[in-house]
């Protein structure tokens, strides 16, 4: 059951950053229950008007316009302005915003009585945005192109969960899937390797967007998009501005999920995130129509003073902050090195260069509490959660590394995430583990980790539920070793170890909701004995939108957490 928190608890929540402030780091998790809260204070919550332009002040450019490679947080948000699925999470606004629903489907399909075959009925009067009609067909070929193997290295639920001749590898190279049927324009039929509960999820992916049978091959989509949302490219400079204006051929009566109101996005890319804070605090001339990412952790002090406080958002976290040890690697593919690494890590301290407690909970478990099959467990406990230096040292000298050894950690540039993995350097330079950071630029960052010979010794990354109703979207995709691929690889521990993938068999064929849960929670514990990962943080949301800027609510399954761009809109289109 989603869990909202009313706009007086969220405004007394914003009045008490002060207090956060004041706190020494500690462990926690974040609330109970699932789903993230959709509220906030000041009418951010209100109904947008018609009209206006949203800025849309970024960082980093997003990794893909192409929905067959991007799959990320917040490349997935960007999607849905410019894309549609079969079936789509439900607005932040909605009642439940974890729920799946119909997008370009009539319904969330019909499933046969053996599970294997789901079958989809199109809505009538859907277009892209070039007039032509969007079929079964062009959703067919959309999705075809995910087993494309320099193409299809975004979502992996489709591959994963479809048949598929052994061979394939997409409409480019291999022609027609069979597994896929269309016996009319409006009809789609999907044969599953094995059942598939939420196989309604699985067609909310990016890949499921439909693409013009015949399009899209090699780096045709990498500066342009087909759309078939209520918004298309009018132009895009790579790590400087993407500009979105409406989708004259996009039909509001089929799509009960995106309101649309904006005339158009205007996103400006390669931003300093200082910057951003300083002119969203400033709100002035265009950015009173501005939103942006998280707020950075030296911005927090200011947010005391009371005219903030109508504009500011505080969301529980969603997703799970973590750092991969490739296990291919040694001495990391020694299960004792790899535990002395999580012993030794100072999770505060790594909780405190991101922002201290109003930015993060400490985490210990690779689901977080936000997802149905959260298990509560502590391996590898220290006090005050900065480590245990002696029971590193202890482990590292059983496996043969008393002086410790060299490693290399993949990182991104960016100053938050520069600060993360500097309080894992000199955690470990406490047991002799000398680390030496790979700077990796942002939009490059997911490619080259999901590349296993790319992928060094370590990464500090995040992984977020693709839907928060099983942890079947959190345990398979990390740590199931025949999921390793040559791109797009999630397991960047590359573990591949019998016992884990059997137990994943098993809780995957696991109908009963609640005993799957119970196995997902109890296969986390199991995993992380082998510790692939160390579990570091559940970031939370701490935005400031400009003060123009309404229909303000939360996404768990698309913006990890954050901003649902689908119901963004302007008090006042005149402004700005």
């Amino acid at each position: 059951m989603n869990r909202r928190v009313t706009r007086p608890a969220l405004r007394a929540a914003a009045f008490g950053i002060a207090a956060a402030l004041a706190l020494s780091a500690c462990s926690g998790g974040a609330d109970g229950g699932s789903g993230s809260t959709a509220s906030t204070a000041g009418g951010l919550e209100g109904e947008p008007a018609e009209g206006g332009v949203v800025q849309v002040l970024q960082n980093a450019d997003y990794s893909y316009l192409d929905p067959a490679k991007g799959w990320d947080g917040g490349v997935n948000n960007f999607y849905r302005l410019v894309y549609r699925t079969l079936t789509t999470p439900a607005s932040g606004s909605a009642e439940d915003p974890n729920e799946i629903v119909p997008d370009l489907a009539t319904d969330t399909g019909t499933v046969s009585d053996d599970g294997l075959t789901w079958t989809f009925t199109l809505k009538d009067g859907l277009k892209f945005d070039n007039g032509d009609p969007i079929t079964s067909a062009e959703v067919k070929f959309g999705v075809s192109r995910a087993w494309d193997p320099e193409i299809g290295i975004g979502s992996p639920y489709a591959k994963q969960v479809i048949d598929a001749p052994k061979d394939y590898q997409g409409p480019y190279v291999s022609g027609d899937l069979p597994t896929i049927e269309t016996p009319d324009d409006t009809t789609i039929v999907f044969h599953l390797k094995a059942p598939f509960p939420d196989f309604p999820a699985v067609a909310s992916q990016p890949n499921f967007a439909p693409f013009p049978v015949g399009s899209g091959a090699g780096d045709e989509f990498l500066n342009d998009i087909v759309a078939s949302g209520p918004y298309t490219l009018d132009e895009y400079t790579p790590g400087s501005v993407i500009n979105l204006v409406r989708n004259e051929n996009w039909d509001p009566a089929t799509d009960e999920v995106r309101t649309a109101k904006p005339d158009g996005w205007h996103f400006q890319l390669g931003l300093d995130p200082a910057t951003i804070d300083e002119r969203l605090l400033a709100g002035q001339g265009a950015d009173v129509n501005a939103i942006a990412g998280n707020l950075q952790p030296a911005t927090l002090a200011r947010l005391q003073d009371p005219k903030y406080q109508d504009r500011l958002v505080d969301w529980p976290g969603v997703c799970t902050t973590y750092m991969g040890l490739n296990t291919t690697k040694k001495p990391l593919n020694d299960v004792k090195v790899r535990q002395a690494i999580s012993y030794a890590v100072d999770k505060a301290a790594v909780q405190n260069g991101t922002g201290g407690t109003m930015l993060a909970d400490i985490a210990s478990t690779t689901i977080p509490q936000s997802v149905a099959g959260y298990k509560e467990f502590d391996l590898y406990p220290s006090e005050g959660n900065t480590g245990d230096v002696e029971k590193a040292k202890e482990l590292l000298a059983e496996a043969g590394y008393a002086d410790g050894f060299d490693m290399t950690l993949d990182m991104r540039t960016q100053p938050k995430l520069q600060a993360q993995a500097e309080a894992v350097q000199q955690s470990l330079a406490r047991v002799g583990i000398k680390v030496t950071f790979n700077p990796i630029d942002t939009s490059k960052f997911y490619e080259t980790i999901g590349t296993p010979k790319l992928q060094n010794d370590a990464a500090i990354t995040g992984w977020c539920p693709d839907w928060a109703s099983s942890a079947s979207t959190v345990i398979p995709p990390l740590f199931d070793g025949r999921r390793i691929t040559d791109k797009g690889n999630s397991n960047l521990g590359q573990i591949d170890d019998p016992a884990i993938n059997s137990a994943i068999d098993d809780a995957l064929a696991v109908t009963d909701p609640a005993a799957a849960n119970e196995a997902w929670g109890n296969l986390d514990e199991q995993v992380l004995e082998e510790a692939p990962i160390v579990p570091l943080l559940v970031e939370k949301v701490v935005l400031l939108p400009g003060e123009n800027v309404t229909g303000v609510y939360s996404s768990p399954g698309v913006a990890t957490g954050g901003l649902d761009y689908t119901g963004v809109g302007l008090k006042d289109p005149s402004k700005g």
